[in-house]
């Protein structure tokens, strides 16, 4: 039983593989890690943040610290989701570099002034509930990274190439 379900899931993995183009796949049990640089900050946090099944709280609270509001210094849980779609764009384009942070977590005061400066901020931003992260990977240009995001299918993703960063957010699937 034991070596025809090992048969099984090679050739499971193996039809996953060739349909993905020849990308390998990543082991669902495998630990999740993720490197960031807060480019505000300057702060740098790497550390695996699923592990055994589940999620990794003190990793999670280390990245809700580093994503936090620069402005104010407020603290706000990040969706684990977010890291979630960022581990599937290191999957997807076969890379593991720190991925730059231009906004994570912004406190509705912070938004409140982005919005009335820029007509690109929404008023009621996913930002503000750690639902999104704005981002650059080095390496990896600004486009390609906007349609691994989109590929994904797990949320929304805006394009700012002017501002040189891709928006990510695990509300429902969208683009701009």
């Amino acid at each position: 039983m034991l070596s025809r379900r090992r048969a099984l899931e090679g050739a499971f993995f193996s039809a996953a593989t060739a349909a993905l183009g020849g990308r390998a796949m990543a082991d669902p049990l495998a630990p999740r890690a993720l490197s960031m640089l807060n480019l505000h900050t300057g702060e740098r946090l790497k550390a695996v943040y699923w592990d055994a099944g589940g999620y990794v709280q003190d990793a999670l609270r280390g990245f809700d610290k580093l994503l936090r509001d620069h402005r104010t210094t407020e603290v706000h849980p990040i969706d684990p989701g977010v890291f979630d779609i960022l581990n599937a764009l290191q999957v997807r384009l076969g890379v593991e570099p720190t991925v730059q942070i231009i906004s994570g977590y912004r406190s509705p005061a912070t938004n409140a002034a982005l919005h009335d400066k820029s007509a690109g901020v929404a008023t009621g931003s996913l930002h503000m509930q750690g639902k999104a992260l704005d981002i650059r990977v080095p390496g990896v240009k600004l486009a390609n990274l906007r349609d691994a995001a989109w590929a994904l299918q797990k949320g929304g993703v805006g394009f700012y190439p002017g501002s040189d960063f891709v928006h990510v957010d695990v509300g429902r699937v969208r683009r701009w």
